[in-house]
């Protein structure tokens, strides 16, 4: 099986709500466990440019932000609905979202 390690910024006033929404979809097992994950808090910070359409904030301002940073495993099976179920929970038009493949398990 191919797991995925999956981080998302997010401010804290949706940590819950994103959480909730990458179980929902799948993400988070362990074994015989679900909804595992992994968080630290953080200042996010971001200045939205022309056209943007910011959660947060303001064109041109830099602004920050009390963000957490989630971190969970993805079965690849999940992986599509996993990312497609966070953006939608996520309030920023933009949101940072990484993950790669984990090679050892």
């Amino acid at each position: 099986m191919n797991l995925y390690h999956l981080i998302i910024y997010v401010p804290v006033t949706h940590t819950d709500t994103l959480r909730t929404a990458i179980a929902d979809a799948g993400g988070g097992k362990l074994g015989n466990y679900d909804n595992c994950s992994f968080s630290t808090r953080g200042i996010g910070r971001f200045r939205p440019l022309k056209g943007a359409s910011p959660y947060i904030g303001s064109e041109g301002t830099i602004e920050e932000v009390e963000e957490e940073r989630i971190e969970v495993v993805v079965e690849e099976a999940h992986l599509k609905d996993v990312l497609e179920a966070a953006r939608k929970a996520h309030p920023y038009e933009e949101p940072a979202i990484q993950y790669w493949k984990v090679l050892a398990g």
